[in-house]
Order: C-alpha cells, then structure tokens, then sequence
C-alpha cells in the first residue's frame, strides 16, 4: 500500500477558537486550531475554510477567520461551495491546488458528500493527501464526512435498536474509520455501536467535543484536545445478528472491544494497539 504523506484531523465539534472559558489547555500552545496550524507548516501556510456544511456560512467562516487571526495566520481565507459545478472551477481548483490545508466546518455532512463528493475538487483533496504534505481538517460534519461509510444522520434516544443509524458515502480519505461527533454531549454511543455491528471491519470513532486525531498515514493517531476519544474495535466480536433483526429490534453485541483515550493517547488502526501517555507527561 502506498505511503500517505498527507494528515487528516478530525475534530468532535465546538473546539476552542479562543473564546471558550475554559478547556484546561493554553489555547495558542495546546488547543486543536493551533496543532492544525502547526501541522499545515506555521502560520505562513495557506489555509482554506470551507463552510459548505454550515446554512450559516459567513458567521462560520468569520469565526474561523477571527480563531486563526488569534493564532497569528496570515494567509486564511473562506471558500463557500454551495454547489457540486462550483467544484469543477478551474480557478477554484488552482486556489486549493496552491494551499497548505483546508478546514470543513460543522453543520450537515451530508451537504459535503452531495456537494463536493466526486467532483474535481474532491479528487483534487483526495490526491494531495496521498502525494504531498497537505493537511485536511475538519469539524463535526466536517470530521464525519472523512470517512467512506458516513454516518449521516439517526437517533440517540433509539440508541441499539436497529435502523438507529442512518449511513451513506462520505469522502473516503480514511475508509478504515467510521467516526462519530459531538459523542459524549448527546449521548451516541448506540449509533456508532450499531455503525460497527454494520462494518465489523472497520473500526468506530467517537469524539467528544474539542477533542480531535492526528491521523498519520490512515493508521496512526494521536489524541489531541481536552476530552476524550472513545474507540470501538468489532474485530473480535463473538455474537453480532444484525443482519437477522427486523428494524426497531434491540440489538446486542458481545466482546466489543472498547478504549477510551485522552490527549496523548495513541492507536494504530492496523495492529488494533494503545499507547497511554503516562499521567506524568499529559499533565506538565
């Protein structure tokens, strides 16, 4: 398999844009806009922002302008899609084939899959991650949209009846995760459980909000951010009848492998490993 050079940095949502009162890490050293920025090569890197996700661009976007302004950028700039012909601009594809990384906002992932999926602009991202050191960041919708089997939508209060999740295609950039926002704020541990149950082989992500992944070459990640990570691995899985159940039937799964990981903490996707920082080094 070919090497990617590129990093991905998917975010649980309402990370810190340097107005949140407290998150316990020093926002311009620590907080998950600075490792993007750090990551996309200081604060001279091209940054896009994409708000395409958002029905509220302009405020979206002018936030993000405001947060990396705080962290010293000088090279940020906004790109509203709305719609998939925007995509095959070939002055659009100039300004992104030109940048250092690009942001997804939050809102519906599924306005990113429909709009900017196979398009010239998503091969374009998808080609610069495998072949150059290009950063792709993104928030909620924007870190769900990573994935091939997205999770697009389904009910936490139906959480482990099936039919709970609602999946669709997203951007394949890691296709071995599925992953899952905004986790532990609104409770969807049953929908990435039964996301899991779907697609045994691949293993579930589930981010609390201002907490997010350094994914190096769609196998290593490191948890970055002030909460935690919850990671579900269906590999060793004994009972899981799925397929069988009618919808609405509660399901159960049995030797769900499940970590729960914090800023530092690390896992390779392929040999299904952690590695805990130790308490000493996270909190200095």
């Amino acid at each position: 398999m070919k090497q990617v050079k590129g990093t991905l940095i998917p975010i649980g949502g309402n990370e810190d844009k340097g107005t949140n009162e407290y998150t316990g890490l020093d926002f311009i050293e620590e907080g998950i806009l600075a490792h993007v920025v750090r990551h996309s090569g200081g604060t001279d890197a091209k940054i896009l922002v994409i708000p395409t996700a958002s029905s509220i661009p302009k405020k979206v976007g002018k936030n993000y302008l405001s947060a990396f302004n705080k962290l010293g950028c000088n090279n940020v700039s906004v790109v509203d899609i709305r719609e998939p012909k925007q995509c095959d601009s070939q002055d659009l594809l100039q300004d992104f084939s030109n940048a250092d990384c690009v942001m997804f906002s939050g809102g519906d992932q599924s306005r990113i899959s429909s709009i900017i999926g196979d398009t010239k602009l998503h091969q374009l991202l998808s080609e610069k991650f495998i072949n150059e050191d290009f950063v792709i960041a993104g928030t909620s919708a924007g870190a769900m949209a990573m994935a091939n089997e997205m999770i697009a939508g389904g009910s936490s209060t139906e959480a482990m009846l099936k039919g709970a999740v609602k999946l669709s295609k997203g951007l394949s950039l890691v296709p071995e995760l599925i992953i899952d926002t905004h986790f532990i704020r609104r409770g969807r541990f049953g929908r990435l459980a039964e996301a899991v149950a779907v697609f045994p082989d691949l293993v579930g992500i589930g981010l609390a909000e201002d907490t997010g992944l350094i994914i190096k070459n769609c196998n290593e990640f490191k948890v970055i951010g002030s909460g935690m990570v919850i990671v579900m691995d269906a590999s060793s899985l004994t009972h899981n009848a799925h397929e069988q159940l009618e919808e609405g039937t509660p399901m159960s799964l049995s030797n769900l492998t499940t970590h729960i990981l914090a800023n530092g903490d690390q896992f390779t996707m392929n040999e299904r490993t952690i590695s805990i920082l130790p308490i000493h080094e996270a909190f200095v």
